[in-house]
């Protein structure tokens, strides 16, 4: 099964995505946290990140640039998530390895569109049920 790491500190978005992604068919792992995402990241098989830019102790894009000097060659493609999105933020977002970007409030059938971008090798009985948002 594809898992996706998913970080947020806000528990209520964290559990909104999980079970987003769940109801598609996605494994899912949660950080809370910067520090937490880089060592699952480290530790689990992850198809695709969904890191929320604003963290404590360690903001998305710090993570996302340790995520990105621990994986070499493997590069698990990562969704910058913000709430706060400014003109630059998006820049900022891929210069610090990040994949695309995502806007908060959350538009899902776009997230979908972009996860299937970044990941297009999604299980049969993932194909199927991303393909009734497309």
């Amino acid at each position: 099964m594809t898992t996706i790491l998913i970080v947020d500190d806000n528990d209520d978005i964290r559990d909104l995505l999980t079970r987003k992604m769940k109801s598609h068919g996605f494994s899912v792992a949660t950080a809370g946290d910067g520090v937490e995402a880089v060592e699952l990241a480290e530790k689990l098989d992850v198809a695709l990140i969904l890191m929320d830019i604003n963290l404590p102790d360690l903001d998305g894009l710090e993570a996302t640039m340790q995520i990105r000097a621990a994986d070499g060659d493997k590069h698990t493609p990562v969704i910058a998530l913000t709430a706060y999105a400014l003109p630059d933020d998006q820049a900022r977002a891929e210069a610090a390895g990040c994949d695309t970007f995502h806007p908060k409030p959350i538009d899902f059938d776009k997230l979908f569109a972009q996860i299937r971008e970044l990941i297009g090798d999604i299980k049969a009985g993932q194909a199927s049920a991303l393909s009734d948002i497309a």
